[in-house]
């Protein structure tokens, strides 16, 4: 048959089933997606940033066009909110990828504004003395040449600075953004390596202990992508049961109220095994994000070997993220599952809450410390995902608030505490610190009272919140578990309170650095968080409480 013949008979075809007059064109709501498209476009003009402005003027251009997209970002969250999307407007947008509601707007505001107090972080520059006359800040100074390296001492001479490292910051907070108001398993999954591999990245990147950076971000970068190939092998279990990716479809096939069933996947859909191994699997990957036990390990070394302002971020942002998709993942996709998955949650919230609490007591490293606490918090804020009632919701919501700034202000108090070899994590460096810099102490005491749930601090009206959801939902014993992590808990908090306030400061002790106002600017939203949520939380839990609902 000659090619006029063949092209003639396509022609006829399509003119004669006319298909292409049956595909509707993609109907997005660019208004309402606005604060992730405005990250994401801003994480693009860094790209080019990188490859057009002179290496002396990125800095101050990329710090400033990455808090300018931030604000943007968190600005449009509040034009939403006050548009009523939170609330009576609430519905499923860009042809039903991703829901727009309550708490994820809570969410996306909470992610927004910690990336914000952490960018400033990350732009700190006056904590080291200066080398070779430049400035430098907690990165690298070429992150592609090996440490110790001809290239490295030539890099590091010359004055270069990895500005990279804010484009993958706005790339992290993007995926975050999309991760708790992702509507169906695909969005989840691609929004989950989208903040993942920035943070990889990032993780690899510290200036000072570049070995352990290294380790740290291969550690992550493993673990990461086991518990990734656990969800997608999930997300293939629940796709082969439902026949559908959508959250809405998938629980209709669960409660057996879906109507038009395929005749192709009728057979599938009864199969429970399916369901309940996918489910089990994308759960898994959330908790390994989230740092539950027995999906923790990664976490104390990660958060050791990072560079401290990415430890922040990370333990800030990455638990708001995951905890969202956790809870729209239970309480929309699988509510009918209820029986199933809350008993195993049940032993998962108990084991992360005593195991964070007792291994921390053993620790001597500082960052160390704060990993095994953020361990046993995950563990608390599973509590309150147990409740599975709309108080159970808001208060995770008002926990992760709180939680988030708390986090971000001590890590950047850790990163105030220097000797010769940079920061002084060892916590016998911090003994007498009371004495030598009173101020710095007294931060560090008040986000520690926080993070031990002491009152009138964020902490204990976050804790309060999940306890009282958790026990008017029926798990009273788990309130009595979490009551008694914390009491553990306490010991270290306060054993470090002691050691800097009443013990003799060390002769060779470490000094505390003057920071510039951006690092001041993080530390004071945290103990400003930390105090008004403690002396004044009703505005706020009745702020989540209103956002406590998701659309279906």
């Amino acid at each position: 048959m000659s090619a006029t013949a063949v092209h003639s008979l396509w022609t006829t075809a399509a003119t004669a089933a006319d298909p292409i007059s049956k595909i509707d064109a993609p109907k997005i709501e660019y208004w309402q997606l606005s604060p992730t498209l405005v990250i994401l476009g801003a994480a693009l003009v860094g790209v080019l940033v990188e490859a057009f402005v002179p290496r002396r003027a990125r800095y101050l251009t990329q710090v400033l066009v990455s808090a300018a997209a931030l604000i943007l970002g968190f600005v449009a969250v509040l034009l939403l909110a006050a548009d009523g999307y939170g609330t009576t407007k609430a519905h499923i947008a860009a042809m039903g990828a991703i829901a727009v509601d309550g708490p994820s707007l809570f969410l996306q505001g909470v992610i927004l504004l910690s990336g914000l107090v952490g960018l400033f972080t990350f732009a700190e520059r006056r904590l080291d003395p200066e080398a070779h006359g430049n400035r430098v800040d907690s990165f690298a100074a070429q992150g592609a040449s090996v440490p110790g390296s001809d290239s490295e001492k030539a890099a590091l001479k010359a004055g270069f600075t990895t500005t990279e490292v804010f484009p993958l910051l706005l790339f992290a907070v993007a995926g975050m953004l999309v991760f708790p108001s992702a509507n169906d398993l695909l969005t989840l999954f691609v929004a989950l390596e989208v903040f993942s591999l920035p943070l990889y990245l990032l993780c690899a990147l510290a200036r000072r202990k570049r070995l352990l950076s290294q380790e740290a971000a291969v550690k992550y970068f493993l673990l990461g992508a086991f518990a990734s190939a656990f969800t997608l092998f999930g997300i293939a279990l629940l796709y082969g049961y439902a026949g559908s990716m959508s959250y809405s479809t998938i629980a209709q096939v669960v409660d057996g109220s879906i109507t038009n069933i395929n005749p192709a996947l009728a057979d599938t859909m009864g199969n429970d095994a399916l369901l309940l191994i996918g489910g089990a699997m994308i759960v898994m990957g959330l908790l390994f994000k989230v740092g539950a036990v027995p999906f923790h390990m990664w976490t104390p070394d990660v958060y050791q070997g990072a560079p401290t302002p990415v430890t922040g971020f990370m333990a800030a942002a990455t638990k708001v993220a995951a905890f969202g998709a956790l809870l729209r993942l239970l309480y929309v996709v699988l509510p009918g599952l209820r029986w199933d998955w809350r008993p195993v949650m049940w032993g998962v919230a108990v084991i992360t809450m005593l195991g964070g609490a007792i291994v921390a007591i053993t620790q001597t490293d500082i960052k160390r410390l704060l990993a095994y606490s953020s361990i046993a918090h995950a563990g608390f804020i599973l509590a309150g995902v147990i409740a599975t009632t709309r108080d159970g919701v808001s208060s995770v919501l008002f926990y992760l608030g709180a939680y988030s700034f708390v986090t971000i202000g001590a890590f950047a108090v850790v990163t105030l505490v220097r000797d010769a070899g940079g920061e002084a994590t060892h916590l016998s460096k911090w003994a007498g610190l009371g004495r030598r810099s009173p101020l710095v102490a007294a931060v560090f005491a008040v986000f520690l009272l926080s993070f031990a749930g002491i009152p009138l601090t964020a902490g204990f009206a976050g804790k309060f919140a999940v306890f009282k959801a958790a026990a008017a939902g029926g798990a009273a014993p788990l309130v009595v578990v979490g009551v008694l992590s914390s009491a553990i808990a306490a010991f270290f908090y306060i054993r470090v309170i002691v050691l800097m306030f009443f013990s003799e400061p060390r002769p060779d002790g470490p000094t505390v650095a003057v920071p510039s106002p951006l690092t001041m600017v993080t530390i004071g939203v945290g103990v400003a968080v930390t105090l008004v949520l403690g002396v004044a939380p009703q505005y706020f839990l009745d702020l989540a409480n209103q956002a406590g609902v998701f659309v279906r």
